[in-house]
C-alpha cells in the first residue's frame, strides 16, 4: 500500500492585514487563503481587499501599505469579505488540508470577532491548524533573536520579498512550516491532527514560561494570555 503523505505535503495558508493589534476591535483590511504543494508552489489562491468601515490608522497603513482611501475605493464591503474568508477557510479544512497561520491566535481570534460583528457564522474549533511560530519555538527553544515571520524566513531559507502583504506572508508561512518539518523529521513526522494537539500543549508551555519571565523581570502582576489556536 502507498504510504500516506506527510502533513506538510499540501498545505492551506491564511493571513490577515488589519487596522490594529487588538483582536476584539481591529478590522480586516486584506486577506489571503491559498494552497501550496509539497515544493511550496502556489496551486490555489484567493485574495481580498476590504473596506473595513472605519479609518485605517496611519500606523497600520505604514505597515501594510493600504490606506483608508484605497480601501474605500477598491475594497469590497467588510461583511461580504468576512463571509467569503470564513467560507474559504471552512472549505479547505473540509478538504482535510492543514491550515498554516503564523501566530494563529491573532488571525483566527480576530476573524471570529469580525464574523460575529457582521452576522457571519464563525468557525468553530478550526482544526488542524499549523502555527510555525509555536512549532519553531518548540523545535529550537534557545535560539536567540526575534521570532517574527521575517526572522523565521531568514532562518529557514524562505524568500519573503513583500512582508506584510497578506498573500506574501501567508505563502511564506506555509513554506516556513514545510522547512521546519524537514529540519525536524524525528519530532514532526506525525499526523496533522496529532500536531494540532501538540501545539496546544507547546503554546500553553510557552505562554506560561513567558508569563513567569515577565513576573520575575518586569511586572510581578503580569497576567498571562493563553489559548491556542483561538483566545
Amino acid at each position: 500500500m502507498p504510504q500516506p503523505q506527510p502533513w506538510y505535503s499540501t498545505l492551506a495558508v491564511f493571513d490577515l492585514e488589519t487596522t490594529g493589534i487588538d483582536v476584539a476591535t481591529s478590522r480586516i483590511v486584506s486577506a489571503n487563503v491559498s494552497v501550496i504543494d509539497a515544493g511550496g508552489a502556489v496551486i490555489e489562491r484567493q485574495d481580498w481587499l476590504a473596506d473595513p468601515g472605519v479609518e485605517i490608522p496611519l500606523q497600520a497603513s505604514n505597515v501594510h501599505g493600504i490606506t483608508t482611501q484605497r480601501a474605500q475605493s477598491e475594497g469590497m464591503p467588510a461583511a461580504a469579505a468576512v463571509s467569503e474568508i470564513v467560507a474559504a477557510i471552512r472549505s479547505v479544512l473540509a478538504r482535510e488540508l492543514p491550515l498554516v497561520v503564523f501566530n494563529a491566535p491573532y488571525d483566527i481570534t480576530l476573524l471570529r470577532h469580525e464574523a460575529i460583528r457582521h452576522g457571519v457564522e464563525p468557525l468553530v474549533d478550526p482544526s488542524p491548524i499549523v502555527d510555525p511560530l509555536v512549532i519553531d519555538k518548540a523545535m529550537d527553544q534557545y535560539r536567540r533573536g526575534k521570532r517574527t515571520l521575517e526572522a523565521a524566513a531568514v532562518e529557514y531559507g524562505v524568500e519573503l520579498s513583500d512582508a506584510h502583504d497578506a498573500g506574501a506572508d501567508a505563502i511564506a508561512a506555509g513554506r516556513v512550516a514545510q522547512a521546519i518539518a524537514r529540519r525536524n523529521p524525528d519530532r514532526l513526522e506525525v499526523s496533522a491532527r496529532e500536531l494540532h494537539g501538540l501545539q496546544v500543549e507547546w503554546s500553553a508551555q510557552q505562554s506560561a514560561s513567558f508569563a513567569d519571565y515577565m513576573r520575575r523581570t518586569h511586572n510581578p502582576n503580569f497576567v498571562e494570555t493563553s489559548g491556542w489556536p483561538e483566545r
